[in-house]
């Protein structure tokens, strides 16, 4: 099979994905979640007519020529609305966020007023509309505030429930399961200190990953590389009910690479295998039903890397998000680069601020894939596309920022 190009391979494992079906929950647990459906406000913001400062609702005819003398018939409250109409020379006392009493259409600020008992008066003229906040100039009732393929932040709950939503319609999280495969694994503090093992560490940045882009995870441990082990756990995760089952480990073709030929013999047709990509070139996706398959490689790096192009973008796709695929950032260079060979490459970057708002991406000095030091030190993900010329320093670039 050629190697086939990023954004073909990305447009195959995040391209034509139907979105799981939708749930509703409460919008205090709405964050992070991707909207199955637009959502419509069930009330308008404010309500009505209210005021914006503190100080007495008039009509604007009345005070149109100063010094203004009023009669003061009673009080207006957040919550307390006066309950009467004002009629020429009268006024109400107002503050922030009350309704405005019919009859009335500004709202002199106390600060231009003076008190004399039931008596307000005024030497500065306040034009019709002034102070106060119209009725549905937030928002009113049967407009949409958020659309359908939104991922609700913060600020989003907010909206939604000013719009009156106690519950919320969103995706359903994608159900991820990970394995990772290889004799030489053992888990962090279980190993026997022998210089023939490895501690596993893939499966916790996939797991953090892929939680953070909204799935839920089931982690299936470490498989042995055995043919007849390796089918057993990809049918434990078909059988779990996952969308996606996510494989680290024996991506390759080498003798102890087995995880092709048993998705092979598990019914997953592979319709990616080798990427023009570093780190993570033994990348497959193949799909059974419903059920995608990403198939990852060993090397703790292009796992990482891999996850974040390919995983992150699946599980968004799979919400429904209108967005899913990675974000770039543009940055300029810290230091010279020579050309770039076939493959786009995603180098492991530190960023610094310029001074002037902009970024300076500057790649690690060692860009190994097995080095998770490198990773750890890094802020970025730094582009390099394939064939790409040599690049002086200051030349611009992109940059997919690490979330984390």
């Amino acid at each position: 099979m050629a190697l086939m190009s990023v954004a073909e391979a990305l447009a195959r494992v995040a391209g034509p994905v139907q979105p799981l079906a939708e749930e509703w929950v409460p919008v205090a647990e709405a964050a992070g979640r991707v909207l199955a459906r637009d959502l419509i406000a069930n009330r308008s913001q404010p309500p009505a007519d209210m005021s914006a400062m503190d100080g007495y609702a008039v009509r604007a005819a009345d005070i149109a020529a100063t010094p203004a003398q009023l009669a003061v018939i009673g009080e207006s409250a957040a919550g307390r609305p006066f309950a009467g109409a004002v009629g020429p020379g009268e006024c109400v006392r107002i503050f922030t966020g009350a309704v405005l009493p019919e009859g009335t259409d500004t709202v002199v600020i106390q600060e231009n007023t003076t008190r004399d008992g039931g008596l307000m008066a005024t030497t500065a003229p306040t034009a019709a509309l002034r102070n106060v906040r119209k009725a549905g100039c937030d928002f009113a009732t049967g407009a949409p505030g958020l659309m359908a393929g939104h991922r609700i932040t913060a600020r989003d709950m907010m909206l939604a429930a000013a719009m009156d939503h106690a519950e919320i319609p969103v995706a359903r999280r994608p159900r991820v399961a990970l394995v990772q495969t290889g004799d030489e694994l053992v888990m962090p503090g279980r190993g026997s200190g022998a210089d023939s093992e490895i501690v596993v560490s893939n499966a916790f940045g996939l797991a953090a990953i892929a939680r953070a882009a909204g799935a839920q995870v089931m982690d299936l441990g470490v498989v042995r590389d055995d043919l007849s082990a390796i089918r057993a756990a990809i049918r434990e995760a078909m059988e779990a009910g996952a969308d996606v089952l996510v494989s680290s480990g024996g991506a390759s073709v080498g003798d102890h690479d087995l995880m092709a030929p048993a998705l092979k013999a598990e019914q997953v047709e592979l319709e990616v295998h080798k990427i023009a990509l570093r780190p993570g070139k033994p990348l497959m996706f193949g799909r059974r039903g419903a059920v995608r398959v990403l198939g990852l490689p060993g090397n703790p790096v292009s796992s990482h890397v891999c996850g974040l192009l390919f995983l992150v973008p699946l599980i968004r796709a799979l919400q429904g998000d209108t967005a899913p695929a990675y974000r770039t950032l543009p940055a300029r260079l810290g230091c010279d680069m020579p050309a770039n060979d076939w493959r786009m490459d995603f180098m492991r970057a530190t960023l610094e601020d310029d001074g002037a708002g902009g970024l300076v991406a500057t790649p690690l000095p060692v860009q190994d894939s097995s080095l998770l030091s490198v990773l750890a030190a890094a802020d970025a993900l730094l582009i390099r596309e394939a064939d790409a010329p040599a690049a002086a320093a200051g030349a611009p670039c992109r940059v997919i920022p690490f979330a984390d």
